[in-house]
């Protein structure tokens, strides 16, 4: 048969086929993808029946010696978006364990609607939003130890003895380089990244019906960006929150640029004067009754003079404070966060709360007033590292723990908290957020008992031994090297 004959003949096949890409989350939050090609005719199946997964590759999920697992798509999750050359179906799955065996506790996305139908169950639905920062850069170089691949290779990873971020927007690459921590909104002809934010956004709204609100360069030089879309209900959040990582990681691709979402890439151990804000991803949340008449949300009270903020909406901030250094080990879960969670770069690093002020975990927007559809509490500790399924559950768990105990927050802080001394926070009863991962994994280990309505207790063991073994692997090693070798996909 001639080269001509069997062309016609795959692409007289291909059109009574489709190409499927089935998506899941790990562990970690990794979002991971399986191909496969199917029947048109036969495409329900896939729905039905799902498709095999090898659990004991993935991390997080299962042991090899029971590894069999299926993904069983969301049909409310599926579009049609192009791939290379290619237009192809996309969905999102969730996880059962084979052999017909339910559910599989390991699957973030099992956590966050664990937690949509307990609130169900009262009638109350959860709205997040996140606004997830990272840094879009022209290149990073790895300075290889020697030219033998085998001797670079330890655990698992290679070994670098130097790594280099290379960005136009740096001094001595560009011809208008951002000064450090001077990225906001800056100037159309020093922004090296307004296309790329653009096509970003349409790729969300046209393929995905995402509707972008903000994209701006924020306040990192060397192409810090973040792009904010409307919040929606607890899982739908975290599905967009992966499929814009994954938006933006693939647009960076084709701009042979590199997307990071580390939370604190520039860094300097010795010096904190040579380094740049971090990435973070606050999350804004509120809480709504569902009614067939009118919807309303339970954070907002009209009558309240300093923040409009209901009683509930107390309680919820409460429990978030109370739980905010167990809380720690799911929202900034990598040895990288804790570079980003320092004074002097808008990170927050303690406990309190008020309005619009920054300093704070935990922030009031009044950006308008008598606003009961805008009322929300932003919690201003998680990064893009996270898992967002496991970091908004967990969020919401602690508010409603909060809310359950009638736990108060304490007075407002209208200060800046960065400027106070040792001694006033004290008096003020502020507390502070942990300084490492494994003081954050500490925390979770005797506080998590708020956890248990949407999480396992395999899932939070599992969990913490792969960030106890994460630590371990970086060991006392905590260089710009060390860490880009470990977190530079995260």
């Amino acid at each position: 048969m001639n080269d001509t004959t069997m062309t016609g003949r795959i692409t007289a096949e291909s059109a009574d086929r489709d190409f499927m890409q089935i998506r899941y989350t790990d562990l970690i939050g990794k979002f991971l993808a399986k191909y496969i090609q199917i029947d048109k005719e036969l495409i329900q199946d896939v729905f039905r029946k799902g498709i095999g997964l090898d659990g004991s590759s993935v991390i997080g999920f299962s042991t090899i010696d029971e590894s069999d697992m299926m993904l069983f798509p969301d049909r409310k999750t599926l579009r049609k978006i192009p791939l290379s050359s290619y237009e192809i179906m996309t969905v999102i799955a969730d996880v059962y364990n084979g052999f017909d065996k339910g559910r599989s506790i390991k699957d973030p996305r099992s956590v966050s609607q664990t937690l949509e139908d307990h609130l169900a169950v009262s009638q109350i639905a959860c709205q997040i939003g996140a606004e997830v920062e990272c840094f879009v850069f022209d290149q990073i170089i790895f300075d290889m130890e020697n030219n033998n691949p085998a001797s670079n290779n330890v655990n698992g990873r290679n070994r670098a003895k130097d790594v280099s971020i290379l960005s136009s927007e740096q001094y001595g690459i560009g011809k208008y380089p951002i000064r450090k921590k001077s990225g906001y909104d800056v100037p159309t002809f020093q922004d090296s990244l307004i296309e790329f934010r653009f096509e970003v956004a349409n790729i969300l709204k046209q393929y995905y019906d995402i509707n972008v609100t903000n994209m701006n360069h924020e306040v990192a030089s060397s192409g810090q960006i973040e792009i904010n879309f409307m919040h929606d209900y607890l899982t739908q959040s975290a599905d967009n929150v992966q499929i814009y990582k994954d938006v933006v990681r693939n647009v960076a691709k084709k701009y042979n640029k590199i997307a990071n979402f580390m939370p604190k890439p520039i860094f300097d151990p010795l010096n904190n004067e040579n380094s740049d804000n971090g990435s973070g991803m606050h999350v804004s949340i509120s809480l709504w009754t569902k009614s067939a008449s009118k919807n309303v949300n339970l954070f907002y009270d009209e009558s309240d003079d300093y923040a409009e903020l209901s009683q509930a909406g107390r309680y919820f901030i409460g429990g978030i404070l109370d739980h905010a250094r167990s809380l720690s080990a799911i929202v900034t879960p990598t040895v990288n966060s804790y570079k980003r969670i320092i004074p002097g770069f808008e990170a927050p690093v303690y406990i309190a709360w008020a309005r619009g002020n920054r300093s704070a975990v935990v922030r009031l927007p009044v950006n308008e007033k008598k606003s009961s559809t805008s009322k929300r509490i932003e919690y201003r500790a998680p990064d893009p590292s996270a898992n967002p399924y496991l970091a908004f559950s967990a969020i919401v768990a602690a508010g409603l723990d909060g809310i359950n105990r009638k736990i108060e927050p304490g007075n407002p802080v209208s200060e800046d908290i960065y400027k106070m001394s040792d001694s006033r926070r004290k008096d003020l009863g502020i507390g502070v957020l942990p300084g490492s991962l494994e003081e954050a994994l500490s925390s979770l280990k005797s506080d998590s008992k708020y956890l248990n309505l949407c999480f396992h207790h395999d899932l939070i063991s599992t969990y913490s031994d792969l960030k106890n073994k994460e630590i371990v692997e970086i060991g006392n090693d905590e260089s710009v090297i060390n860490q880009f070798m470990f977190y530079y996909d995260v």
